[in-house]
């Protein structure tokens, strides 16, 4: 019988949400003319960026602060992904896994040995000024990051490894120094919360970190749940106080002589960085947050900063819409943008595609190659599916697919497969670019921020 009930529920829920879409006048079936947009307004622009991920949220921002009328679309969960860290350029060659102290130093081998990556398209100035002015974005969106300028730092991942990165959240960054200093420490973790272990990290580090001990408490007022969430716990330090207040009570007996105390990256979406200093005020040493697994709090903070910063600077987000087609014009390039088929038309001058590679639906592997999704452009790839991967699935060097894209001149413009510019308005940022492996090189978010940076001042260089 509740079988039936659940059924029941679904279809008439279904079949009403589907009504209430249309006219009263119509018939299910005539409200279903997806591709007759001709009672639709043209949005017009002079800038379509097309992703929410870093290089789009970058490219949408440093648009607007130079007064360009930005309408940006894409599906903004996956920024959630990301960790947290921003990285510069941390590891080159791949295949030796040489650690850098230097990002820069780094860029400067990265370009004399590989002079296709993205990097090699950017002067260091540029490269500094993206990423001076996007932190200076988060600080103003209540998202403060600490950096050492010139120099990379050690940073504790959830799995007990370290990783070379350039820029963390403050609510991060005790976490260096506790690293640096191997001071006493207290990793904790929670009852039921999956993917963070607090004694894995420390079977992991304690050999070179003694002082490194653990302990496990409940999250207050989740006692009774089978499984804990971080965005659960995250929100809840959010919107209570007396939660903040148990949670600190339940951790000070255990700090004992720590230094430090470390947990997940759990201390609110919207206002971590007070959450992180009252619970220090009532526990009484600095505390850090270590990312979780993805998809994890850290990017939730990017998507939510994302969705309503970019509307307060006059960007029009279309958050999530996708490009179903795009048509280039006498002036620019229309796009038809949807949920599950094209309800909005964007009229746009310029566009700079930020779409990612395959997470992020910017490229999309056919049986025989890769293809690029929106506008079919040249992508650089292997002559063979074959050659797309390597023999060792944990091959040092990466696979081949790890650095296919789209191959660009000096203007950031997608070449076609003569070597010229495929559209003379298109531009392209972020992981979509070709010759790079972002996750190996530790330089994902370095290449997204200064790629777009570098987009956009192209842009104004372009007349439509």
């Amino acid at each position: 019988m509740s079988e039936f009930r659940f059924k029941f529920k679904f279809r008439f829920k279904f079949k009403f949400k589907f009504k209430t879409s249309l006219n009263p006048s119509e018939s299910p079936m005539e409200g279903c003319h997806f591709n007759d947009m001709s009672d639709k307004e043209t949005i017009t622009c002079e800038l379509a960026v097309i992703g929410t991920g870093m290089a789009g949220m970058a490219a949408a921002l440093f648009a607007a602060n130079r007064g360009i009328s930005v309408v940006q679309v894409g599906n903004t969960g996956g920024i959630i992904f990301a960790s947290g860290f921003l990285d510069l350029m941390g590891v080159h060659p791949i295949k030796e896994k040489k650690r850098w102290s230097d990002p820069w130093a780094a860029i400067d081998a990265l370009t004399r040995d590989v002079p296709a990556h993205p990097y090699a398209h950017l002067k260091k100035e540029d490269i500094r000024a993206g990423v001076d002015e996007f932190l200076s974005f988060l600080e103003e969106s209540g998202l403060p990051y600490h950096r050492r300028t010139n120099w990379n730092v050690e940073a504790l991942t959830s799995i007990g490894t370290t990783k070379p990165t350039y820029c963390v959240p403050r609510t991060m960054w005790a976490g260096i120094k506790a690293l640096e200093e191997r001071s006493p420490c207290l990793i904790v973790d929670f009852h039921k919360l999956k993917g963070f272990s607090a004694r894995q990290i420390r079977n992991t580090l304690g050999a070179e970190w003694p002082g490194l001990r653990t302990t496990r408490v409940a999250f207050p007022g989740f006692e009774n749940l089978d499984e804990l969430y971080a965005e659960q716990m995250a929100r809840a330090l959010d919107f209570s106080e007396e939660t903040r207040e148990k949670l600190a009570q339940a951790v000070r007996p255990h700090v004992k002589d720590a230094r430090y105390v470390g947990m997940p990256a759990i201390l609110g979406v919207y206002h971590s960085d007070n959450i992180a200093m009252a619970l220090e005020k009532q526990i009484g040493v600095p505390i850090f947050e270590i990312p979780t697994l993805p998809p994890g709090v850290p990017g939730l903070r990017l998507r939510e900063i994302l969705e309503q910063q970019m509307p307060r600077r006059k960007v029009r987000l279309f958050s999530k819409k996708t490009v179903f087609k795009a048509e280039h014009q006498a002036g620019g390039f229309m796009l038809h943008i949807g949920n599950m088929a094209p309800e909005e038309t964007v009229r746009a001058k310029r566009v700079i595609l930020a779409s990612g590679r395959f997470l992020g639906k910017g490229l999309r592997a056919g049986r025989k190659r890769i293809q690029e999704a929106i506008f079919d452009l040249s992508v650089f790839q292997p002559s063979d599916r074959k050659g797309w991967h390597c023999r060792n699935f944990l091959d040092p060097q990466g696979h081949p697919v790890n650095q296919v894209g789209l191959e660009i001149d000096d203007e950031f413009r997608p070449l076609n497969s003569t070597g010229d510019p495929a559209f003379r308005t298109l531009f392209a940022a972020g992981s979509i670019l070709a010759h790079q492996d972002w996750m190996r090189m530790k330089c994902g978010s370095g290449l997204a921020i200064a790629t777009a940076y570098r987009a956009v001042n192209a842009c104004l260089k372009m007349d439509a």
